[in-house]
């Protein structure tokens, strides 16, 4: 039973399987010449602005016209350019394509369409659509395709056809829908030869059912017959033993003998016909079975080496990536090297360089060092000593000799005073500002807050003289000299109560924060010192670090002219800059930093 059904299913299967194969072949072919179609239209129809570097074909549409252009375009060109295939989900993104294929079982709106490539240089081919509605459309005619060209619509995009498009195109909508008729026919015929293959199927199956009933039958009178004989020999061993069967005649013996072989040779002959049916059809059923566990056995065998093929072709594969990967790390780790090593010793040689060039400009700097203490040691000496008794014999004759003098004798005498006086201060300035950074005294921790806290004191008189408010909060720690910085807020702070607006009284804060510099590497101090004074013009800013340099005549501001310079060496012997920002009228701030 078992058997029967397997050859059953496997005729079945056969059947199908053949009517499907024709079937793919049949749409295999139709597809090709689809997309043969859709180029020879190319071929055959002149653009006005072609493009120069590829022709591309648009589909609307997820159809399997996509694969069949793709792989025609591998093998053909059009018009010498090669072929590039674009898909479009919708219509509004047509775009930048010569042609345009859409069929109409994606019900896409062909009006819609042709206003959308309107005077975009762009064909449009179509399949299955009504007569006259598209440039070019396609209809199915039994194994092959027919089409008829919208000559109107082709001359509006101004298109050029050639004649043997022409030619071959149908010309009438009489034709068009005899064809369209005919294909309707084809189609019918189709579903009918289709609807009698599975009328065969159904038969088949009808009949292999009768076959195993009949079978089934055939196995059951065998049954009966055997009973039957079983029977017959029981009644005849009892005949045989009774008496009164040896009493009948010897003729009446022999008859019934004869007549009981007779019904058991012909039911021998007809159980010995039924058993070589049977036998025949379990050689055949044993056979298909045998072909199918053949069949599965080799597409057990292919799978395995098939993946065997598999697993030796990912194992390479990734040997391969290994390989390569391990390649490139290793030249990239030698190109790396070398340019380290390039690098290096590019580095080695200019370091030498400026090594070298350092050293020949540190000999010219002690040289000109000593020249400097020199001409301070000369000025201190030669210069300051004639100026000490000019300013002595000055003093001298406007104290006790003043009465012997007439007017312009006196006010020479006074001027001869006051100028010797401030000559002497220059030179004590300058010599003060040569000794800046020079000192041998190592720096020390100072607290900026009781520095300045001794310095608004020691300037209690100028504070309270001009009315001025200091304002400072907690100021840092910083390494230092004592005297330097001292000299440093002195001098900050004495310019910004000096240099105040007649009718403002002075106020100074002091600030600091910490920061960083030089990419984010070293922590400074940045001090702020800001006043509400004169302020300072732009055209004065590039002066006010000048040694001696005044801005405002001395019967205005007393002064050197040589504090804002000291400032400036002190800061840059501390390793540090400063600078300000200033508003004529408005006031100053100035900022310098010290290392943290």
């Amino acid at each position: 039973m078992i058997r029967l059904k397997t050859t059953r299913l496997f005729i079945v299967f056969t059947i199908i399987c053949s009517a499907i194969q024709m079937n793919a072949q049949s749409n295999d072919v139709k597809r090709l010449q689809r997309a043969i179609f859709i180029f020879n239209f190319a071929e055959q129809v002149s653009w006005k602005n072609a493009p120069d570097d590829q022709f591309t074909i648009g589909v609307l549409g997820n159809d399997n016209t996509i694969t069949d252009l793709k792989n025609l375009a591998k093998k053909r060109k059009i018009k010498n350019k090669p072929v590039h295939i674009k898909h479009f989900s919708a219509i509004r993104d047509v775009k930048n394509v010569q042609l345009v294929f859409v069929k109409q079982r994606y019900n896409f709106d062909i009006n819609y369409l042709l206003k959308k490539i309107a005077n975009h240089n762009t064909l449009v081919v179509t399949e299955g659509y009504s007569y006259n509605s598209s440039m070019i459309n396609i209809i199915n005619v039994n194994n092959s395709f027919a089409y008829e060209l919208n000559e109107k619509l082709l001359s509006r995009e101004n298109f050029r056809i050639a004649s043997t498009l022409k030619k071959f195109a149908i010309t009438s909508s009489d034709k068009w829908k005899q064809l369209y008729q005919t294909t309707e026919k084809e189609l019918i015929k189709a579903e009918e030869k289709k609807t009698e293959q599975k009328e065969l199927i159904e038969n088949k199956e009808e009949q292999i059912q009768s076959q195993q009933k009949t079978i089934t039958v055939q196995e059951k009178e065998l049954t009966v017959k055997n009973d039957s004989i079983h029977v017959q020999t029981q009644a005849i061993e009892k005949l045989f033993d009774e008496n009164e069967f040896q009493k009948k005649k010897y003729e009446e013996k022999l008859l019934i003998e004869k007549e009981l072989e007779k019904r058991i040779q012909h039911q021998f002959e007809s159980i010995k016909k039924q058993k070589e049916n049977i036998k025949s059809i379990n050689s055949e059923i044993e056979t298909q079975q045998k072909k199918l566990n053949q069949q599965a056995e080799e597409i057990i065998v292919k799978e395995n080496i098939l993946k065997e093929k598999d697993h030796k072709l990912n194992t390479q594969k990734t040997i391969n990536y290994l390989l390569i990967a391990v390649i490139a790390f290793a030249l990239l780790v030698s190109f790396l090297i070398y340019r380290s090593y390039a690098a290096v010793k590019r580095y080695n040689k200019e370091l030498a360089l400026k090594n070298d060039k350092i050293y020949k400009q540190s000999i010219q700097l002690e040289s000109k060092n000593k020249e400097l203490e020199q001409f301070a040691h000369i000025t201190s000496h030669d210069l300051k000593e004639p100026l000490a008794s000019i300013f002595s014999f000055a003093n001298e004759l406007e104290e006790n000799h003043k009465t012997q003098l007439d007017d312009d004798g006196a006010h020479y005498v006074s001027f001869i005073t006051r100028a010797s006086k401030r000559g002497l201060q220059f030179i004590d300035a300058l010599l003060a500002y040569f000794k800046l950074g020079t000192s041998d005294i190592p720096n020390t921790e100072i607290n900026c807050s009781e520095l300045v806290t001794d310095i608004t004191t020691d300037l209690s008189g100028l504070i309270s003289r001009n009315n001025a408010t200091v304002n400072f909060s907690k100021l840092p720690i910083v390494n230092a000299s004592a005297i330097e910085l001292r000299l440093l807020f002195q001098n900050l702070i004495n310019n910004a109560i000096k240099f105040k607006k007649s009718d403002t009284n002075p106020i100074v804060s002091i600030t600091a924060q910490k920061i960083r510099e030089n990419n984010n590497q070293s922590k400074y101090w940045q001090f702020s010192v800001a006043d509400n004074g004169i302020g300072i013009a732009d055209h004065n800013k590039e002066k006010i670090f000048v040694i001696f340099k005044r801005l405002h005549s001395k019967e205005q501001y007393e002064g050197t002219g040589i504090g804002l310079a000291y400032c400036k060496k002190i800061v840059e012997s501390l390793g540090g800059k400063i600078w300000f920002d200033s508003k004529e009228g408005e006031g100053t701030t100035f900022h310098f930093i010290l290392p943290a």
